[in-house]
Formats: C-alpha cells, sequence, structure tokens
C-alpha cells in the first residue's frame, strides 16, 4: 500500500515536471514568435514607408511629365505659328519691300493686336494718303499674336507686308494686380522695331497704332521732320501728336514745338537712336520709360501744335482712359501745308509775352487781347492752373506734359494768342 503511494507521489511528480517543462517551452517559443512578430511589423512599417516614398516620387516624375508634355504643347503650337509665318513671309513680303534703287524715307509700322475692326479703319485712313509716296514710306503691320480675324484683314491689303510677333510664353509681371498687356505691348515693340531696322535695315521708321487716323499732311509732315532728326543730334524723336491738341488749344497748322515730354501716338527715330535703345527696352510701360531722364538725356522730341493724327481708341489697353475729356476733342490738322517751305526751325517766342501775376493770373490772361506768361511754383501750384484752363495737368518725372525747360505754351480759345506758363526757371533755361 506503501509502495502505491510512493509510485503515485513519483509520477505526480513527473507529470509535474512535464508540465512545467511544457510550460517553459511554450513560453520560449511564444516569446520567439513575438519577437519574430515584432521585426515583422518593424519590416511592415519599414516598407510602408518606402512605398509612401516611392509613391511620393512616382507623383513628383508625373508632374514633371504633365509638365513637360504642356511644354511640348506649347512648342508645337509656336512650330505651327512659324510655319505659317514662314510661308506668308515667303509668299508675300519680299516682293512688296521697296525697290533696292529707291532709299526709303521710313518704314511706318501699324502696331496690332485684336482689333480688326480699328484695324480697317487705320489702314484705311493711310492708304488715302500713302499711295502716291509708297516707295518713300513702305507700310508695315505688326501683330501681336495670333487673333484669327486681325490677321486675315492684314493680309487682304496686298501693298502693306505683314509682320506676326507669336509669344505663348506665359507673363511675368513684377508686381501684383498689374495688366499683363503692358508687357506684352513692350515686348511687341521691341520685336516689330528690331525687325525693321536690323533685319530690314531702315535707316528710319514711323510708329503708329491700330486706333489712329492721319491727316492729309502726315507724309510730308515726317519727310520733312526726317531732315530735322538728321541734321540736329539734340533731337531724339519726331512725334504727330501734341497732347493739348484739342480744338480750343490749337490755331496754327505750321507751329513746331521742342519737348522734353514724350509725346508718342504717331512718332518717327532713327536706327541709331533703335540702336541705342535697344538693349535696354524695358519689360512694361515702355512711353513712360522714354519719357526718363535718364533715357532721353538732354535731347528733346519735336511735336506739332495741330496734331497729323487722330486717336479714336476708346477701348484698349489704357481702357479709355482720359479719352472723353483729352482725346476726343483732338483737332486733327485738315490744312495744306508745304514743310519743305516751312522755317521747321520755328519753336516758338517766351519772352515777348505779357508777364501776368498773382493769384487772379488766370482770369487777366482771359481779359488780355496778347499772348501772356504766367509763372507756376511747382507741380502742385501748375496743376491748379493748368486745371482752370483745361490742359493736361499730368507730370512724368518732374516734367509736365508738351514742356520744353518747364514752358508749358497752348492757344487761348483757338485763336491767335499764346498762354506760356513757365516755371521760375524757364527763362533762365532757355538763355532770355
Amino acid at each position: 500500500m506503501a509502495r502505491s503511494r510512493c509510485d503515485l507521489r513519483l509520477l505526480l511528480l513527473a507529470a509535474a515536471a512535464a508540465f512545467i517543462y511544457i510550460q517553459v517551452r511554450l513560453f520560449t517559443t511564444q516569446s520567439h514568435y513575438a519577437d519574430r512578430l515584432a521585426e515583422a511589423e518593424r519590416s511592415e512599417n519599414q516598407c510602408t514607408s518606402q512605398l509612401k516614398s516611392l509613391i511620393d516620387q512616382v507623383s513628383m516624375q508625373q508632374e514633371k511629365i504633365v509638365a513637360l508634355e504642356e511644354m511640348k504643347i506649347r512648342q508645337d503650337e509656336e512650330r505651327a505659328h512659324l510655319k505659317i509665318l514662314i510661308h506668308d513671309l515667303e509668299k508675300r513680303s519680299v516682293q512688296k519691300l521697296p525697290n533696292i534703287n529707291m532709299v526709303p524715307v521710313a518704314a511706318v509700322v501699324i502696331m496690332a493686336c485684336n482689333r480688326p475692326d480699328y484695324l480697317e479703319r487705320t489702314v484705311e485712313s493711310i492708304l488715302k494718303y500713302q499711295t502716291s509716296v509708297a516707295s518713300k514710306f513702305p507700310l508695315f503691320i505688326s501683330q501681336d499674336g495670333t487673333n484669327g480675324a486681325v490677321k486675315k484683314k492684314a493680309l487682304d491689303y496686298k501693298q502693306i507686308t505683314y509682320m506676326q510677333h507669336v509669344d505663348l510664353k506665359p507673363v511675368q509681371t513684377e508686381r501684383p494686380g498689374e495688366l499683363t498687356a503692358y508687357y506684352k505691348i513692350a515686348k511687341h515693340y521691341k520685336w516689330a522695331l528690331d525687325e525693321l531696322f536690323i533685319k530690314h535695315n531702315f535707316a528710319r521708321v514711323v510708329i503708329l497704332e491700330d486706333d489712329m487716323v492721319i491727316a492729309p499732311d502726315f507724309f510730308d509732315y515726317f519727310e520733312a521732320a526726317a531732315k530735322l532728326l538728321d541734321n540736329d543730334k539734340t533731337i531724339m524723336a519726331v512725334s504727330s501728336w501734341n497732347d493739348n491738341g484739342q480744338k480750343q488749344f490749337v490755331n496754327d497748322p505750321k507751329a513746331l514745338y521742342r519737348s522734353d515730354f514724350f509725346p508718342g501716338l504717331g512718332w518717327m527715330l532713327t536706327k541709331s537712336t533703335w540702336i541705342e535703345l535697344s538693349p535696354k527696352w524695358p519689360k512694361a510701360y515702355w512711353d513712360d520709360w522714354v519719357r526718363l531722364k535718364e533715357v532721353h538725356g538732354n535731347r528733346q522730341f519735336i511735336r506739332p501744335e495741330i496734331c497729323r493724327t487722330y486717336n479714336f481708341g476708346k477701348h484698349g489697353s489704357s481702357i479709355g482712359q482720359f479719352f472723353e475729356q483729352y482725346l476726343e476733342p483732338i483737332k486733327l490738322n485738315d490744312a495744306h501745308v508745304n514743310w519743305n517751305s516751312e522755317d521747321l526751325s520755328y519753336l516758338g517766342e517766351v519772352a515777348s509775352a505779357t508777364p501776368l501775376h498773382g493769384s487772379d493770373a488766370v482770369q487777366k490772361a482771359h481779359n488780355m487781347a496778347a499772348d501772356v506768361r504766367i509763372q507756376y511754383n511747382d507741380q502742385e501750384d501748375f496743376e491748379r492752373i493748368a486745371r482752370q484752363f483745361g490742359i493736361f495737368e499730368e507730370w512724368k518725372d518732374g516734367i509736365p506734359r508738351t514742356a520744353y525747360k518747364g514752358v508749358v505754351v497752348f492757344r487761348y480759345n483757338s485763336s491767335s494768342r499764346r498762354i506760356f506758363l513757365v516755371s521760375s526757371d524757364s527763362l533762365r533755361q532757355l538763355g532770355l
């Protein structure tokens, strides 16, 4: 009986030992698998991270591919437009360039973009007077962009050489909120003038815009003015425009004036001047840039008293700025002037004008029968006086519109009487 109890205890002890052994093995196995599971989780996390990185790289590559595809599309479009342009030039332009035996006075270029109706009105006005002097003033249309209606209209005129400026790159403005049109216009001007002066080697170019009509003596005026440009290096350009050319402020169709303020709006410059300006041409606002003293230096611009161009462009890049007040009332010359027999050195007299002083000087001017001069002290004072007469008040880089040595001259109520607004230093600068 005792032996049986002893055997039972041994069996229980053996079973307990076996149980403990099994538990230890189980614990060891579980620990081993737990370690392997943790390692697997780490590997999975690493794979996931690598996968995300690969996905990001693929996305970046896809974006680059899309950008390259868009670039290729733009390049294909540019190539197609260039092929069309080359075809047009080969077909039409060469035969219309002036006879090599005739040296033109100046090429005349109409700057166009997207207004076919305006362009037609401008061209018809020009052809009315250009046909008889076509060899002296070969005519060009330079279109910026790909407007089909403008191109078709331009190509309808067989006597005009067509040029097309195509630039599909996005415009980057220097300041937020700026109109991109001013950047496109500046780039177009540089391209067109490079073409005419450098490629076609014209000595002079007259620049018109596609919203202008011209006076009957427009070409005679510029033919005579070409001699001024050639003989007087203090003249940077000749314009057909007077900012204060409204009907009530003009009288004499023969009068010419120097101006330190660039008028634009139908103007001529020489190749030598363009070679100087082209390398530093601005990205935008080219006309205000030309008005800077650092650009024109000690040179002036010639302008007529009565305009030889009329701007009818109420709608455009400047959104009709000043149109009703200043542009619409402009008088376009209709008198015949034989410029070759006129003295183009006439630039106005100031010293003989009666000086008027005091706060009521403008009122006194209304009651005078002779030329008068009124002195202004600064820009604010000038603007006050100009406002009372109704002339342009604007200044650029310290210069009033139309001014020469600080003198702004205009007629009184369409009469022969002249009003001279002069700075405190004008007479000294004029040597009077």
